[in-house]
């Protein structure tokens, strides 16, 4: 049944060409994003130590995605942990999180977050050109006329996460 589920999902994404959205498309950017980020979670593998608790998803940056990922995921389960949704105004109000995404207009904290997060278990995901290769784990990007992402497996390295390789294969290496 798992494995059925896993074969869904792949060709699923790989029938809507998961690594490149159109960003023309009628479906609003904030949308896909919080798609992709509830679909990058179930390729991600977090150390035994944050298996506890709430599973925290930290947005900074974008009141939209934060709206979306509270009604779409708020009251599911993520990893056999309850999810914790919280939308962050500061660099200073960040705490403990499985995933924050950053959005562009916040990407001139990136550095104060870097520091904050620095080999910490944490999916850093940021919409900014150039994030990827500062140390982002996953970075969206626009190539083409077409949303992609880049993943940054130094960083997935240096946080403890194991990323799977059909992820990898998904998005752009850097």
């Amino acid at each position: 049944m798992k494995s059925t589920f896993k074969i869904f999902i792949i060709a699923f994404f790989v029938s809507i060409g998961f690594n490149s959205f159109n960003v023309n498309a009628q479906r609003p950017m904030h949308e896909i994003h919080t798609m992709l980020i509830f679909n990058f979670i179930k390729y991600i593998e977090w150390p035994a130590e944050t298996k506890s608790g709430d599973f925290v998803i930290a947005v900074y940056g974008d009141d939209d995605v934060y709206n979306q990922l509270s009604k779409l995921y708020g009251q599911r389960e993520i990893k056999g942990q309850n999810t914790n949704i919280i939308n962050i105004s500061d660099v200073s109000e960040m705490g403990a999180a499985h995933v924050l995404y950053v959005a562009s207009n916040k990407s001139r904290d990136f550095d104060a977050i870097l520091e904050k997060y620095d080999t910490k278990p944490t999916l850093i995901i940021t919409d900014k050109s150039g994030l990827g290769k500062k140390g982002s784990s996953i970075n969206f990007r626009e190539a083409g006329g077409k949303l992609k992402f880049e993943i940054n497996q130094a960083t997935f390295d240096n946080s403890n996460l194991k990323v799977s390789s059909q992820l990898v294969n998904m998005g752009i290496a850097i």
